[in-house]
């Protein structure tokens, strides 16, 4: 081993403490690259392989009642590989020992073999005997959240006729990985579960002997979905068919999809944070140990060592730090990712995760991080390249100083000596003190990057919750019922209030431009669901207006006061052109609002509605669920407040997890640049100090001018820190926002305040640690130091 490979390795254990704190920020980089992008590809590559290998379908359609015999037509549409037809229905569930009502999904299973798409994949039990009209297969999540095993058995009301099941088995489906309600706003497993029964005892129970209501596509590779659905919507028309749709629009797959599009914005918007800090950070140790190392330097040039080895000898010194960095953050990426892999695989619902991180994420990690520390210790190695021997032998030339107009006014100002030496030091090294600022505005940054989305959500929650919809629960219907009904559901237990409400799916179209969205049609003066301007003030269509989302209105491209083509698929599935008379913010769904009496009065009929919205009596609760299990028409009810509470404990759960991972990396950029601004201050000013303490100063006026001139940089790095922390804020709403929701940016003063906090925490802890190393100066040993 040469003598520089040796002066190589003792530099590295001379530094390891600031190695350890950079490599410690260059390993966040690279642990989060590979933990987003780990969960990307997991949960990306086990939607892909569930998929195919229970045939998951690429055409999903609806419709009233469509006779048996339209199959064959339907399976020689070109493009068309496989056609799965089943009958579908909503069932009031009475489960033993539960008061309130749940809600069950049912959907025919073959008789003669197992589903040619959508395939069921059987967790326990086994599938229903097709001749058995009591025997049903129940999803696993919603066995296992009410304790259901093989054997155990609950009522359901199908049709107005109350059925007692028995379970005989559990299974999961790719159709179902994001298990939610009609009308929910996140699972419940306990009170929604999927049913499947013989396909005898479904068509027995809706009606449906000959014909289906439900319709799924497999598509040959290569073809457009586009043409395959206007001529099934086509073939379906007759017979109620309600818009058929793409993958890209089932439910479940959206779920999913958002999910992975959340995790991609994260691998490109902070790794890129992290790689840079670490690039600052070793610029920042690399300078200083040159300017440290300058005979050292000219030696090993007088001894025969070339530039280039000279500046390869201090870009491995980098690159050492940058090892370091990138085992620790492969080795926390691979157990981070494949640990939330799992919490995924559990929360959609998938029977099995396949986790593979491909060999070029961790290369493209290795690499990136291997080229930022090599970038940040470029310059200084170049500079020692280029040093002359005779040069590098003597101590460099003392910088320039003039009396600036700065130093009178603090002389005017009458400043403490410490103080105005503080002051001087910021301006002597302008960049060195901007680029430390900014390392800690970045820290400040990524705690207001994960706090907003605690006051984002709870703006989402009150507008979702208690200002658009005031009502405790919403009853849905199987089909329109008349106006008339009201008063009876009026008259149920613990009902106070009600109003009538319709859904309709329709294709709104602007052009070129169409978007498959459900128009919700309200009374005017709707009190418990309502349509809210950005002042909050309760907005109402007028007969022949639209109300539209943000969102919806810029995806159609088309603002208020513009025509837009609505395309009824329900009533007499007409189409017509309606002016846009508002644009309402919206974050969860694309809503498009009408009268309800316009409606009846374009599709020319009697007054009805599809859902009710009601207030209840809570001292009532479960009298109301013991009478609606028996109303015949009744497929489903929502509880609200069951409903709000789902959401915020599974976002509060996500959001606990996020901030821990955001301040925690606050700290280590916090400490990284702190702790090596403090210990390069000290290196270079350990003669001046000493000087001051033999002339007198105390080791707390000392202290003042290292611990100081580090708070104030700190101080200093506040604002730059809430302009970055609000602009990666913004950056994640964009991000984030898909057709399901759009995370609102409300950035508030105790956002901008914990974040300052808990960065001026940690740097006073860094400052303090290198203080210590201030009281243990040998004053002899220090002024010996040659300058």
């Amino acid at each position: 081993m040469q003598a520089i490979d040796q002066k190589l390795l003792r530099d590295f254990r001379r530094l390891w403490v600031q190695a350890i704190a950079i490599a410690m920020v260059l390993g966040c980089g690279v642990a989060i690259l590979l933990t987003s992008i780990g969960m990307y590809d997991a949960l990306s590559e086990t939607r892909s392989a569930y998929y195919e290998r229970n045939r998951f379908a690429h055409v999903f359609a609806h419709a009233k009642r469509a006779p048996v015999s339209l199959l064959s037509e339907i399976s020689q549409i070109e493009g068309v590989l496989s056609v799965e037809a089943r009958i579908s229905g909503g069932a009031i569930l009475d489960i033993p020992g539960r008061v309130r009502t749940a809600v069950g999904q049912i959907l025919s299973y073959p008789e003669d073999a197992q589903p040619v798409l959508n395939v069921p994949l059987l967790v326990t039990g086994r599938f229903p005997d097709p001749v058995a009209l009591d025997e049903i297969v129940v999803n696993a999540p919603f066995a296992e959240a009410n304790g259901f095993t093989p054997g155990d058995s609950f009522s359901a009301n199908l049709s107005g006729q109350k059925r007692e099941l028995t379970i005989v088995g559990t299974a999961l489906s790719p159709e179902f990985v994001y298990t939610i309600g009609p009308g929910a706003l996140m699972p419940d497993n306990e009170s929604f579960g999927i049913i499947w029964m013989s396909e005898r005892a479904a068509a027995a129970a809706f009606d449906m002997t000959g014909a289906f209501n439900e319709l799924a596509l497999a598509l040959a590779t290569g073809v457009q979905p586009a043409p395959v659905i206007d001529t099934l919507d086509d073939l379906l028309e007759p017979y109620g068919g309600l818009g058929a749709y793409d993958r890209t629009d089932q439910v479940s797959d959206a779920f999913l999809d958002a999910e992975l599009k959340q995790l991609r914005g994260m691998a490109l918007i902070l790794p890129p944070i992290f790689f840079a800090i670490s690039g600052f950070l070793v610029s920042m140790v690399m300078s200083r140990i040159i300017a440290l190392e300058r005979s050292e330097i000219g030696l090993l040039k007088a001894i025969g060592y070339s530039d280039t080895e000279i500046c390869l000898h201090y870009l491995m010194l980098a690159g050492l730090i940058a090892v370091v960095g990138v085992l620790v953050g492969w080795i926390a990426g691979t157990l981070l990712a494949r640990t939330l892999a799992w919490q995924y695989a559990q929360f959609f619902n998938f029977p099995y995760v396949i986790f593979r991180v491909s060999y070029w994420v961790y290369a493209a990690a290795g690499l990136a991080a291997l080229a930022t520390t090599s970038l940040g210790a470029s310059q200084a190695a170049l500079k020692a390249a280029r040093l002359a021997p005779a040069i590098a032998m003597q101590p460099p030339a003392p910088p320039n100083f003039k009396r600036s107009i700065i130093d009178r006014a603090m002389a005017r100002m009458r400043l403490s000596q410490s103080t105005t030496m503080i002051l001087r030091s910021l301006l002597r090294w302008p960049l060195r003190s901007f680029l430390t600022s900014l390392g800690l505005a970045l820290a400040v940054a990524s705690v207001i990057a994960s706090l907003f989305m605690n006051d984002a959500l709870d703006v989402i929650v009150d507008l979702a919750f208690f200002q658009t919809n005031r009502q405790d629960a919403i009853l849905l219907f199987a089909d329109d019922v008349p106006e008339s009904a009201l008063e009876d559901i009026r008259r149920l237990p613990g009902v106070l209030q009600a109003e009538s409400q319709q859904f309709h799916a329709a294709k709104l179209r602007n052009g070129h431009l169409e978007k498959r969205v459900a128009v919700e049609a309200r009374r005017p003066g709707a009190d418990l669901s309502r349509v809210l301007d950005t002042d909050g003030n309760p907005l109402t269509a007028p007969p022949g207006g639209l109300l539209l989302s943000e969102r919806l209105a810029r995806q159609l491209g088309v603002e208020d006061g513009g025509l837009v083509e609505v395309e009824f698929l329900t009533g007499k599935r007409e189409t017509h052109n309606l002016y846009v008379t508002g644009v309402v913010k919206q974050h969860l769904g694309l809503g498009a609002y009408v009268d309800l009496e316009y409606i009846n009065s374009i599709f020319r009929q009697a007054p009805q509605f599809s859902t009710a919205n009601v207030t209840l009596d809570d001292s009532q609760i479960e009298a109301l669920h013991k009478e609606i299990k028996e109303i015949p028409r009744l497929t489903g009810i929502i509880e609200m407040t069951v409903n709000r509470r789902s959401f915020q404990d599974t976002i509060e759960e996500n959001i606990l997890v996020m901030n821990t991972v955001y301040i925690v990396i606050a700290l280590l950029i916090t400490v990284g640049v702190t702790y090596n601004a403090a210990r390069i201050q000290l290196s270079e000013r350990a003669r001046e100090l000493a000087s001051l303490r033999i002339l007198g100063f105390g080791r707390g006026e000392v202290s003042y001018i290292l611990v100081g001139e580090l708070m104030l940089i700190a101080l200093i790095a506040q604002p730059f820190g809430w302009l970055i922390g609000a602009w990666i804020a913004q950056a994640m709403t964009n991000a984030f926002t898909s057709d399901l929701y759009a995370i609102p940016l409300v950035l508030k003063l105790h956002t901008f305040a914990t974040g300052s906090l808990v960065v001026l925490c940690a740097s006073f802890a860094s400052a303090m640690v290198v203080r210590r190393r201030l009281d243990r100066l040998d004053l002899v040993a220090v002024m010996k130091t040659r300058e």
